[in-house]
């Protein structure tokens, strides 16, 4: 059974930083591309970073660029996201997921999806 446990969530002022955990268990974590993806209240869900097999291929949305980085460690089976110089309108529910193949932006080409974990900037 695959599971994606994402950690590190939490409340953060603007401008600080926080750093995102997926947990991959029940699938080969090193042949799949990871990707991480928001939703906001009233919004849909969004594209924020992926990563390839072995790191070499990454891909932002143009307003993360910058600002967050994404990585993974294969002999772990997590991937992360480090997120700085966060804003208000960052907050939202983070969510990792995987697929196998190229990396891609759509959140509809992804198989496995984690549950979440809740990111709150404040002023």
């Amino acid at each position: 059974q695959v599971q994606l446990v994402e950690s590190g969530g939490g409340l953060v002022q603007a401008g600080g930083s926080l750093r995102l955990s997926c947990a991959a268990s029940g699938l080969p974590f090193n042949r799949r591309v990871m990707g991480w993806f928001r939703q906001a209240p009233g919004k849909e869900r969004e594209f924020v970073a992926a990563i390839s097999w072995i790191g070499g291929n990454t891909d932002y949305v143009d307003s993360v660029k910058g600002r967050f980085t994404i990585a993974r460690d294969n002999a772990k089976n997590t991937v992360y996201l480090q997120m700085n110089s966060l804003k208000l309108e960052d907050t939202a529910v983070y969510y990792c997921a995987a697929r196998f193949g190229a990396v891609v932006v759509t959140d509809s080409d992804y198989i496995h999806w984690g549950q979440g974990t809740q990111v709150t900037v404040s002023s």
